[in-house]
């Protein structure tokens, strides 16, 4: 395919490199220089070049601007009718990006993970899953939602992970003031919990974990009598509010 991509972001730039080795021909934005650049010197078949012309080169189109600034710089711009957009804009429903792309039609919202560069990452998505299944589904795991109010709901929870990454980086910080090999220690750690939660459900682990007096039971047990659950249902709720 002629794929293009108007804001070359860390995210963005994970997604081309999850991508690059498709057989696609792949356009660039100017836009986070810094990233187009090393981009197109990683990839034979990426190139940079201005927004418009990622455009004019492209045939669908990846959208991965901040929504604050998405409608000043999409609105400069001259989409073509037969243009596809698939958008990476949390902030924005899919109608609002159709709006913004017009006469260009958006597609599918979704929103993609740093794991996309190297594969076995979910995507979740909303809008044309065969699009986004021929582009990214034969490395990663496509999650297809029927509806924006599901996508906004999966949008709330996805951010669990930044607080389960921010717990795992701070038990590796203990435990790397106790161990020789303090990187053995964090790559330990941020495997043993990959892989338990890879291959089993949530409510099965935790019983499998629930050994009474156990290490695992005695610290779960001090979290949530510390308020951990509902700390997490508080600030999800303030998420899916908008606050």
């Amino acid at each position: 395919m002629r794929l293009g991509v108007i804001g070359t972001g860390t995210i963005a730039s994970a997604v081309v490199r999850g991508i690059a080795g498709d057989g696609h021909q792949i356009t660039v934005s100017e836009r986070s220089a810094s990233h187009a650049a090393a981009l197109a010197a990683e990839f034979d078949n990426v190139s940079v070049a201005d927004n418009q012309t990622v455009l004019d080169q492209s045939d669908v189109v990846f959208v991965a601007l901040m929504t604050g600034v998405a409608r000043a710089v999409l609105g400069s711009l001259e989409f073509r009718a037969d243009q596809r957009v698939i958008t990476f804009m949390g902030g924005a429903t899919l109608a609002q990006a159709d709006d913004m792309v017009s006469p260009a039609t958006a597609v599918a919202i979704m929103m993609p993970f740093p794991g996309i560069a190297q594969g076995g990452s979910p995507i979740m998505m909303h809008g044309d899953a065969a699009l986004v299944g021929e582009i990214f589904g034969a490395h990663n795991s496509v999650f297809d939602l029927p509806n924006a109010e599901e996508m906004a709901a999966y949008l709330s929870a996805q951010a669990v992970l930044s607080p389960v990454v921010r717990m795992v980086d701070d038990a590796a910080n203990w435990l790397g003031e106790r161990v020789s090999d303090p990187a053995q220690g964090e790559e330990f750690l941020r495997v043993l919990v990959a892989s338990n939660l890879m291959n089993t459900a949530c409510a099965p682990l935790i019983d499998a974990l629930n050994t009474p007096g156990g290490y695992n039971q005695r610290l779960r047990l001090h979290m949530e009598q510390s308020g951990m659950g509902e700390a997490l249902e508080q600030g999800l709720n303030k998420l899916e509010r908008g606050e």
